[in-house]
Protein backbone atom coordinates (compact mmCIF):
# COMPACT_ATOMS: atom_id res chain seq x y z
CA UNK A 1 0.00 0.00 0.00
CA UNK A 2 1.36 3.63 -0.50
CA UNK A 3 1.01 6.83 0.91
CA UNK A 4 -2.25 7.88 -0.67
CA UNK A 5 -4.32 4.30 -0.32
CA UNK A 6 -3.16 4.75 2.90
CA UNK A 7 -5.16 8.15 3.59
CA UNK A 8 -8.03 7.49 1.00
CA UNK A 9 -8.93 4.30 2.92
CA UNK A 10 -8.87 6.49 6.41
CA UNK A 11 -12.72 6.90 7.32
CA UNK A 12 -12.67 7.39 10.94
CA UNK A 13 -10.31 10.59 11.21
CA UNK A 14 -8.91 12.53 14.75
CA UNK A 15 -7.88 15.67 14.11
CA UNK A 16 -6.16 17.83 16.92
CA UNK A 17 -4.93 21.41 16.90
CA UNK A 18 -2.25 22.79 18.51
CA UNK A 19 -3.21 25.74 21.13
CA UNK A 20 -0.66 28.14 18.71
CA UNK A 21 -3.17 27.35 15.72
CA UNK A 22 -6.23 28.57 17.34
CA UNK A 23 -4.80 31.77 19.78
CA UNK A 24 -3.58 35.16 18.88
CA UNK A 25 -0.31 36.16 19.44
CA UNK A 26 -2.24 39.12 21.22
CA UNK A 27 -4.10 36.51 23.26
CA UNK A 28 -7.71 35.18 23.07
CA UNK A 29 -8.88 32.98 19.98
CA UNK A 30 -8.07 33.47 16.27
CA UNK A 31 -11.71 33.39 15.12
CA UNK A 32 -10.68 33.65 11.37
CA UNK A 33 -8.11 30.51 11.88
CA UNK A 34 -11.40 28.14 13.42
CA UNK A 35 -13.66 29.31 11.10
CA UNK A 36 -11.19 28.08 8.40
CA UNK A 37 -10.65 24.65 10.06
CA UNK A 38 -14.25 24.26 10.17
CA UNK A 39 -14.38 24.63 6.81
CA UNK A 40 -11.89 21.55 6.48
CA UNK A 41 -13.25 19.40 8.86
CA UNK A 42 -17.12 20.28 7.31
CA UNK A 43 -15.63 18.79 3.74
CA UNK A 44 -13.97 15.53 5.72
CA UNK A 45 -17.76 15.03 6.39
CA UNK A 46 -18.97 16.21 3.36
CA UNK A 47 -16.50 13.27 1.87
CA UNK A 48 -18.32 10.49 4.13
CA UNK A 49 -15.39 10.44 6.49
CA UNK A 50 -15.82 10.55 10.17
CA UNK A 51 -14.03 13.48 11.75
CA UNK A 52 -13.35 14.14 15.51
CA UNK A 53 -11.50 17.15 16.81
CA UNK A 54 -9.52 17.48 19.80
CA UNK A 55 -8.64 21.08 20.62
CA UNK A 56 -6.68 22.79 22.68
CA UNK A 57 -6.99 26.65 23.09
CA UNK A 58 -9.10 27.39 26.18
CA UNK A 59 -6.39 28.16 29.11
CA UNK A 60 -5.12 30.32 26.80
CA UNK A 61 -8.76 32.03 25.50
CA UNK A 62 -9.63 31.95 29.38
CA UNK A 63 -5.94 33.83 30.16
CA UNK A 64 -6.61 37.02 28.00
CA UNK A 65 -10.07 37.18 29.83
CA UNK A 66 -8.52 37.29 33.28
CA UNK A 67 -6.41 39.57 32.34
CA UNK A 68 -2.95 37.78 32.53
CA UNK A 69 -0.22 38.50 30.31
CA UNK A 70 1.44 35.38 30.36
CA UNK A 71 1.15 31.56 31.52
CA UNK A 72 -0.74 31.14 34.65
CA UNK A 73 1.35 30.82 37.34
CA UNK A 74 -0.58 28.40 39.49
CA UNK A 75 -2.82 25.24 39.06
CA UNK A 76 -5.81 27.41 40.33
CA UNK A 77 -5.00 30.11 37.81
CA UNK A 78 -5.09 27.51 35.43
CA UNK A 79 -7.76 26.14 36.06
CA UNK A 80 -9.40 29.24 36.27
CA UNK A 81 -8.65 30.19 32.97
CA UNK A 82 -10.26 26.97 31.44
CA UNK A 83 -12.82 27.19 32.98
CA UNK A 84 -13.44 30.82 31.40
CA UNK A 85 -12.13 29.69 28.32
CA UNK A 86 -13.31 26.32 27.39
CA UNK A 87 -17.24 27.70 27.34
CA UNK A 88 -15.53 30.39 24.72
CA UNK A 89 -13.62 28.14 23.05
CA UNK A 90 -16.49 25.79 22.03
CA UNK A 91 -19.26 28.81 21.62
CA UNK A 92 -16.21 29.50 18.52
CA UNK A 93 -16.64 25.75 17.36
CA UNK A 94 -20.20 26.08 17.49
CA UNK A 95 -20.67 29.42 15.26
CA UNK A 96 -18.52 27.60 13.11
CA UNK A 97 -19.98 24.64 12.53
CA UNK A 98 -23.62 25.73 12.52
CA UNK A 99 -22.49 27.80 9.27
CA UNK A 100 -22.11 25.32 7.51
CA UNK A 101 -24.80 23.10 8.87
CA UNK A 102 -23.05 20.87 11.03
CA UNK A 103 -23.83 20.07 14.67
CA UNK A 104 -20.88 19.89 16.77
CA UNK A 105 -20.35 18.90 20.60
CA UNK A 106 -18.16 19.01 23.49
CA UNK A 107 -16.32 16.36 25.24
CA UNK A 108 -14.45 17.24 27.87
CA UNK A 109 -12.30 13.96 29.90
CA UNK A 110 -10.10 13.04 32.46
CA UNK A 111 -7.52 10.71 33.04
CA UNK A 112 -10.24 8.39 35.05
CA UNK A 113 -11.86 8.24 31.71
CA UNK A 114 -9.65 6.38 29.56
CA UNK A 115 -7.66 4.28 32.51
CA UNK A 116 -10.88 2.63 34.20
CA UNK A 117 -12.39 0.12 32.05
CA UNK A 118 -15.85 0.89 32.54
CA UNK A 119 -15.82 4.46 31.92
CA UNK A 120 -13.05 4.09 28.91
CA UNK A 121 -16.40 1.55 27.21
CA UNK A 122 -18.68 3.91 28.10
CA UNK A 123 -16.98 6.88 26.16
CA UNK A 124 -16.34 5.14 23.11
CA UNK A 125 -20.14 4.38 23.38
CA UNK A 126 -20.92 8.06 23.64
CA UNK A 127 -18.76 9.03 20.75
CA UNK A 128 -20.37 6.53 18.67
CA UNK A 129 -23.23 7.51 19.25
CA UNK A 130 -22.22 11.13 18.08
CA UNK A 131 -20.86 10.09 15.09
CA UNK A 132 -23.86 7.97 13.80
CA UNK A 133 -26.18 11.15 14.04
CA UNK A 134 -23.58 13.02 12.32
CA UNK A 135 -22.18 14.88 15.28
CA UNK A 136 -18.41 16.04 15.35
CA UNK A 137 -17.13 15.79 19.08
CA UNK A 138 -14.84 18.83 19.72
CA UNK A 139 -12.94 17.28 22.87
CA UNK A 140 -10.32 18.53 25.40
CA UNK A 141 -8.81 17.50 28.53
CA UNK A 142 -11.43 18.55 31.72
CA UNK A 143 -8.51 21.32 33.08
CA UNK A 144 -10.99 23.04 35.49
CA UNK A 145 -10.74 19.56 37.71
CA UNK A 146 -7.66 17.84 36.22
CA UNK A 147 -4.64 18.32 38.49
CA UNK A 148 -1.15 16.88 37.56
CA UNK A 149 -1.61 13.79 39.16
CA UNK A 150 -4.80 12.65 37.63
CA UNK A 151 -3.98 14.69 34.55
CA UNK A 152 -3.82 12.52 30.80
CA UNK A 153 -1.03 14.81 29.74
CA UNK A 154 -0.95 17.21 26.84
CA UNK A 155 -3.46 17.45 23.41
CA UNK A 156 -1.05 15.26 21.36
CA UNK A 157 -1.15 12.71 23.87
CA UNK A 158 -5.02 12.68 24.81
CA UNK A 159 -5.40 12.85 20.89
CA UNK A 160 -3.52 9.15 20.13
CA UNK A 161 -6.06 7.77 23.36
CA UNK A 162 -9.15 9.19 21.29
CA UNK A 163 -7.51 7.39 18.29
CA UNK A 164 -7.24 4.57 20.32
CA UNK A 165 -10.94 5.50 22.22
CA UNK A 166 -13.03 5.22 18.86
CA UNK A 167 -10.91 2.93 16.68
CA UNK A 168 -9.72 5.57 14.42
CA UNK A 169 -7.96 5.30 10.75
CA UNK A 170 -6.08 8.49 10.94
CA UNK A 171 -4.50 11.21 13.50
CA UNK A 172 -3.83 14.70 12.00
CA UNK A 173 -1.99 16.62 14.21
CA UNK A 174 -2.00 20.41 13.29
CA UNK A 175 0.65 22.41 14.46
CA UNK A 176 2.88 25.40 13.97
CA UNK A 177 5.59 23.86 11.75
CA UNK A 178 6.01 22.65 9.19
CA UNK A 179 6.95 18.46 9.72
CA UNK A 180 9.20 16.80 11.56
CA UNK A 181 12.78 17.79 10.06
CA UNK A 182 16.44 16.62 9.80
CA UNK A 183 17.54 18.73 12.52
CA UNK A 184 15.67 21.95 14.75
CA UNK A 185 14.25 24.38 12.13
CA UNK A 186 14.22 27.25 14.59
CA UNK A 187 17.95 27.06 15.11
CA UNK A 188 19.68 25.15 12.02
CA UNK A 189 18.79 26.67 8.69
CA UNK A 190 20.16 23.52 6.52
CA UNK A 191 17.42 21.07 8.53
CA UNK A 192 14.86 19.73 5.50
CA UNK A 193 11.26 18.07 5.98
CA UNK A 194 10.87 14.60 6.51
CA UNK A 195 7.94 13.51 4.77
CA UNK A 196 7.70 9.91 6.07
CA UNK A 197 8.10 7.65 8.48
CA UNK A 198 8.23 3.95 8.65
CA UNK A 199 9.57 3.20 12.49
CA UNK A 200 9.50 5.45 15.83
CA UNK A 201 13.12 4.71 17.43
CA UNK A 202 15.29 6.36 19.63
CA UNK A 203 17.34 8.48 16.90
CA UNK A 204 14.15 9.82 15.76
CA UNK A 205 13.10 10.68 18.82
CA UNK A 206 16.16 12.59 19.72
CA UNK A 207 15.28 14.72 16.42
CA UNK A 208 12.45 15.94 18.11
CA UNK A 209 13.47 19.39 19.35
CA UNK A 210 11.54 21.53 22.61
CA UNK A 211 8.24 23.08 22.20
CA UNK A 212 9.01 27.07 21.04
CA UNK A 213 7.02 30.02 22.35
CA UNK A 214 4.82 30.57 25.32
CA UNK A 215 0.94 29.66 24.13
CA UNK A 216 1.39 25.54 23.38
CA UNK A 217 2.32 22.98 25.93
CA UNK A 218 3.72 20.53 23.88
CA UNK A 219 6.82 20.88 21.16
CA UNK A 220 7.41 18.19 18.40
CA UNK A 221 8.68 15.67 21.07
CA UNK A 222 5.13 14.96 22.18
CA UNK A 223 3.67 14.62 18.66
CA UNK A 224 6.16 11.99 17.97
CA UNK A 225 5.41 10.00 21.07
CA UNK A 226 1.95 10.04 20.13
CA UNK A 227 2.80 8.85 16.17
CA UNK A 228 4.77 6.21 17.90
CA UNK A 229 1.42 5.90 20.57
CA UNK A 230 -0.81 5.41 17.81
CA UNK A 231 1.21 3.18 15.45
CA UNK A 232 0.72 0.70 17.70
CA UNK A 233 -2.95 0.88 17.50
CA UNK A 234 -2.41 0.59 14.24
CA UNK A 235 -3.43 3.91 13.45
CA UNK A 236 -1.71 6.61 10.83
CA UNK A 237 -0.41 9.61 11.82
CA UNK A 238 0.22 12.94 9.33
CA UNK A 239 1.68 15.96 11.21
CA UNK A 240 0.58 19.26 9.26
CA UNK A 241 0.77 23.07 9.65
CA UNK A 242 -2.61 24.14 10.98
CA UNK A 243 -1.66 27.62 10.01
CA UNK A 244 -1.76 27.23 6.10
CA UNK A 245 -4.95 27.30 4.74
CA UNK A 246 -6.34 24.16 3.30
CA UNK A 247 -3.14 22.03 4.27
CA UNK A 248 -5.46 19.42 5.78
CA UNK A 249 -7.51 19.16 2.49
CA UNK A 250 -4.38 19.43 0.45
CA UNK A 251 -2.47 16.80 2.22
CA UNK A 252 -5.48 14.22 1.72
CA UNK A 253 -5.83 14.72 -1.67
CA UNK A 254 -2.25 13.44 -2.26
CA UNK A 255 0.09 16.64 -1.81
CA UNK A 256 3.77 15.43 -0.03
CA UNK A 257 3.71 17.49 2.60
CA UNK A 258 3.72 17.35 6.61
CA UNK A 259 5.36 13.98 7.85
CA UNK A 260 3.42 10.91 7.41
CA UNK A 261 3.92 7.80 10.31
CA UNK A 262 3.08 4.54 9.09
CA UNK A 263 1.23 2.41 11.34
CA UNK A 264 2.34 -0.94 13.15
CA UNK A 265 1.65 -4.16 10.90
CA UNK A 266 0.66 -5.82 14.16
CA UNK A 267 -2.29 -3.75 15.71
CA UNK A 268 -2.87 -4.40 19.53
CA UNK A 269 -6.07 -5.36 20.19
CA UNK A 270 -8.25 -3.10 22.10
CA UNK A 271 -7.57 -4.76 25.77
CA UNK A 272 -3.80 -4.31 25.09
CA UNK A 273 -3.85 -1.27 24.13
CA UNK A 274 -5.73 0.16 26.95
CA UNK A 275 -3.19 -2.02 29.11
CA UNK A 276 -0.26 -0.13 27.50
CA UNK A 277 -1.71 3.01 27.21
CA UNK A 278 -4.47 4.08 29.22
CA UNK A 279 -3.16 3.25 32.36
CA UNK A 280 -0.52 4.33 34.93
CA UNK A 281 2.21 1.72 36.34
CA UNK A 282 1.68 2.05 40.26
CA UNK A 283 5.39 0.07 40.22
CA UNK A 284 7.85 -1.94 39.07
CA UNK A 285 8.79 -5.32 38.53
CA UNK A 286 12.67 -6.01 37.91
CA UNK A 287 13.23 -8.94 35.67
CA UNK A 288 16.78 -11.29 35.33
CA UNK A 289 17.78 -12.16 31.86
CA UNK A 290 15.95 -15.20 31.23
CA UNK A 291 12.62 -13.41 31.85
CA UNK A 292 13.17 -10.69 29.77
CA UNK A 293 13.87 -13.05 27.02
CA UNK A 294 10.85 -15.30 27.85
CA UNK A 295 8.81 -12.30 27.76
CA UNK A 296 9.93 -10.36 24.62
CA UNK A 297 11.10 -13.54 22.27
CA UNK A 298 8.90 -16.04 23.12
CA UNK A 299 5.46 -14.26 24.41
CA UNK A 300 5.80 -16.06 27.62
CA UNK A 301 3.86 -14.89 31.02
CA UNK A 302 5.77 -13.65 33.18
CA UNK A 303 6.29 -16.25 36.35
CA UNK A 304 7.95 -15.22 39.85
CA UNK A 305 11.12 -17.28 39.31
CA UNK A 306 12.30 -14.36 36.72
CA UNK A 307 11.77 -11.12 39.42
CA UNK A 308 14.76 -9.78 41.01
CA UNK A 309 13.22 -6.86 42.37
CA UNK A 310 9.78 -5.11 43.73
CA UNK A 311 9.21 -0.92 43.89
CA UNK A 312 6.40 0.56 45.01
CA UNK A 313 3.33 -0.13 46.73
CA UNK A 314 0.33 -1.66 44.69
CA UNK A 315 -2.19 -4.34 45.16
CA UNK A 316 -3.28 -7.26 43.08
CA UNK A 317 -5.24 -6.24 39.51
CA UNK A 318 -2.33 -2.97 39.71
CA UNK A 319 -0.64 -1.70 36.21
CA UNK A 320 3.18 -2.71 36.60
CA UNK A 321 6.28 -1.87 34.42
CA UNK A 322 8.60 -4.89 33.89
CA UNK A 323 12.56 -3.95 33.54
CA UNK A 324 15.39 -5.34 32.08
CA UNK A 325 18.73 -5.53 34.12
CA UNK A 326 19.58 -2.63 32.22
CA UNK A 327 16.56 -0.63 34.29
CA UNK A 328 14.79 -0.48 30.33
CA UNK A 329 11.14 -0.41 30.82
CA UNK A 330 10.40 -3.91 28.38
CA UNK A 331 7.04 -4.00 28.74
CA UNK A 332 3.92 -3.94 31.42
CA UNK A 333 0.87 -5.43 32.36
CA UNK A 334 -1.50 -6.22 35.29
CA UNK A 335 -0.29 -7.79 38.23
CA UNK A 336 -1.84 -10.93 39.84
CA UNK A 337 -0.37 -10.37 42.92
CA UNK A 338 0.62 -7.52 45.21
CA UNK A 339 3.12 -5.88 45.96
CA UNK A 340 3.88 -7.48 49.65
CA UNK A 341 3.11 -10.71 48.20
CA UNK A 342 5.31 -10.57 45.30
CA UNK A 343 8.26 -9.65 47.85
CA UNK A 344 8.06 -13.25 49.35
CA UNK A 345 7.71 -15.43 46.18
CA UNK A 346 10.03 -13.19 43.76
CA UNK A 347 12.85 -15.54 42.53
CA UNK A 348 10.88 -18.78 43.49
CA UNK A 349 9.61 -21.15 41.45
CA UNK A 350 5.37 -21.54 40.94
CA UNK A 351 5.05 -24.87 42.51
CA UNK A 352 6.83 -23.01 46.01
CA UNK A 353 4.09 -20.09 46.32
CA UNK A 354 1.64 -22.39 48.05
CA UNK A 355 4.41 -22.69 50.98
CA UNK A 356 5.68 -19.49 50.86
CA UNK A 357 1.84 -17.50 50.83
CA UNK A 358 -0.43 -20.32 52.36
CA UNK A 359 -2.42 -20.30 49.00
CA UNK A 360 -1.63 -20.06 45.42
CA UNK A 361 -3.97 -17.31 43.77
CA UNK A 362 -2.11 -17.88 40.08
CA UNK A 363 0.78 -19.46 38.58
CA UNK A 364 1.45 -16.66 36.71
CA UNK A 365 2.18 -12.97 38.62
CA UNK A 366 1.38 -11.47 34.82
CA UNK A 367 -0.65 -13.64 32.64
CA UNK A 368 0.42 -13.27 28.68
CA UNK A 369 -3.01 -11.90 27.84
CA UNK A 370 -3.02 -9.04 30.57
CA UNK A 371 0.85 -8.21 29.09
CA UNK A 372 2.07 -5.78 26.42
CA UNK A 373 5.55 -5.79 25.16
CA UNK A 374 7.16 -2.71 24.49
Amino acid sequence: MNRQALLDGARRVVVKVGSRVVTLDSGGLDGDRIQALAGEIADLHAAGREPLLVSSGAVAAGRRRLGLSGRPRSLAESQAAAAVGQGALIAAYDGAFRRREITCAQILVTNDDTRNRDRFLNARRTLEALLRHKVVPVINENDTVSTAEIRVGDNDHLSAQIAHLVDADLLILLSDIDALCTGDPYRDPEATPIHEVTQIDEPLLALAGASHGTVGSGGMRTKVLAARQASRFGVTTLILNGHREGELTRALAGEITGTLFWPEKHRLSSRKQWIAFSLTPAGELHLDDGACRALTEHGSSLLAAGITEVRGNFTAGSLVSCHDPAGREIARGLTNYAADELLRIRGHHSREIADLLGYTAFEEVIHRDDLVVL
